[in-house]
């Protein structure tokens, strides 16, 4: 099923991913080479995360055009995007820009956003392979993905309750080429996150 290369930002606890992924951290681009498949995972500040990965960006984007498969994990699925709004200086407010859009702030209800929801599948995805709409994830965060393409959300989640203040239906996974997204922590969902992960493991790359 290949290495699982979780790339440690230095802003999140990178070894509850390690150990549900069976992976290995990586802390400089050069270890990244040799990775079959990367994990970028991550809490915290988008702009601390974007001015981190400068360093990952050259490598990341070729293993990108290589087919290699890339799983971003809640802020790491926020960093596939273009820009944050988390951060008013843009010049370190760089996503990767894999998928177009822009991360926007909840507003008028409660944040973060926190604790376990459902998702409904929209497309086909890998990643879902035995899971199914209505199964629930671990959530925790403040921020969602506002796209600007179509045909790469596959799974969205509500989000408050429809005429009760705010209310969202919000892209909870996205999926283009050999790149995956999940706004949830797979790692801190029980049995049904480690399918999940088991299916990111089995994706295959060129190559392998």
């Amino acid at each position: 099923m290949g290495n699982v290369a979780v790339i440690d930002l230095g802003v999140a606890n990178v070894y509850n991913v390690v150990k549900a992924l069976d992976g290995y951290v990586v802390s400089s681009p050069r270890q990244l080479r040799e990775a079959e498949k990367i994990v970028i995972p991550g809490v915290g500040n988008f702009s601390a995360i974007a001015e981190r990965l400068d360093d990952f960006r050259e490598i990341l984007v070729a293993k990108i055009q290589e087919s290699t498969p890339i799983l971003g994990i809640c802020l790491g699925f926020q960093i596939l995007f273009e820009s944050s709004e988390e951060d008013i200086d843009l010049s370190k407010n760089r996503g990767l820009g894999v998928i177009k859009g822009r991360v926007k702030r909840f507003r008028k209800i409660r944040v973060p956003h926190m604790g376990w929801n459902q998702i409904e599948l929209t497309g086909e995805s890998p990643l879902f392979t035995g899971i199914k709409t209505g199964d629930y994830f671990y959530f925790v965060h403040s921020y969602y993905a506002e796209l600007e393409e179509e045909g790469v959300v596959t799974a969205v989640t509500d989000y408050g309750q429809k005429g009760k203040g705010g209310f969202y239906r919000f892209a909870s996974a996205v999926g283009t080429g050999s790149v995956y997204g999940v706004q949830f922590h797979p790692e801190k969902s029980g049995n049904i996150g480690k399918r999940l992960l088991d299916n990111f493991r089995r994706i295959e790359g060129r190559g392998q």
